[in-house]
């Protein structure tokens, strides 16, 4: 596997696994990778020889994040892995996995809560064209959802926009449970309505011709 890039997404879908995130890692990630191993096996941390061979690289809020994966492969005292994980927040942001996800990311993605949210269908709401501040954007895409009776939707979705990194991010959260479209959309469709009615017609109608 070696060095990998995900996105935020993919670590909301790794509920049940475990890892040391690393915040404010820029530069040459092998580098980062390398530095760390030599850094956690000077203090008895990694043993037997083993190392962190895989990592994955991710943005969050323009910083770049490292994420090292516990799997059986690395042996470590995890005891002094916890305590070293306390000393360096300062200095790296270190955390874990379990709790980097639910209090920068919104939580972790149920897998039942995917097959739920594939099979409801998104309901329109016309964005294009609107005033395109992401909290304004957000308050329109969470009004359509809940008057959708989708309030749990909505909610889940604006805890996961003040949780993203960056605006295009924003949107594509936004995306995933609204169908986006304009605001052009909805006067066309209202224009196509008063044309049902002939305006002559309308003009020579009187409440007198309907028969009781």
């Amino acid at each position: 596997m070696g060095i990998s890039k995900i996105t935020t997404d993919e670590l909301r879908r790794m509920k049940g696994k475990e890892g040391l995130v690393l915040q404010g890692c820029g530069g040459n990630t092998q580098e980062w990778l390398d530095g760390i191993n030599d850094m956690l096996t000077k203090r008895n941390i990694l043993l037997d020889g083993t190392k962190f061979e895989d990592c994955s690289v991710f943005e969050h809020q323009n910083i770049t994040c490292i994420l090292f994966p516990f799997d059986d492969k690395v042996k470590m005292d995890m005891g002094r892995l916890a305590i070293w994980r306390i000393d360096s927040n300062a200095v790296f942001g270190s955390t874990w996995l379990s709790d980097f996800v639910p209090n920068k990311l919104g939580g972790f993605i149920e897998e039942q809560a995917e097959k739920k949210a594939e099979h409801t269908k998104k309901p329109d709401c016309p964005l294009i064209g609107q005033d395109g501040n992401i909290f304004n954007l957000m308050g329109l895409a969470a009004r359509t959802l809940r008057e959708n009776d989708m309030a749990e939707q909505a909610t889940e979705m604006c805890s996961r926009i003040r949780a993203s990194g960056s605006y295009d991010q924003a949107l594509m959260i936004i995306d995933e449970y609204v169908n986006i479209t304009s605001v052009d959309d909805e006067i066309d469709e209202d224009e196509d309505e008063d044309e049902c009615f002939d305006e002559d017609e309308d003009e020579d109608f009187d409440m007198g011709d309907i028969q009781p």
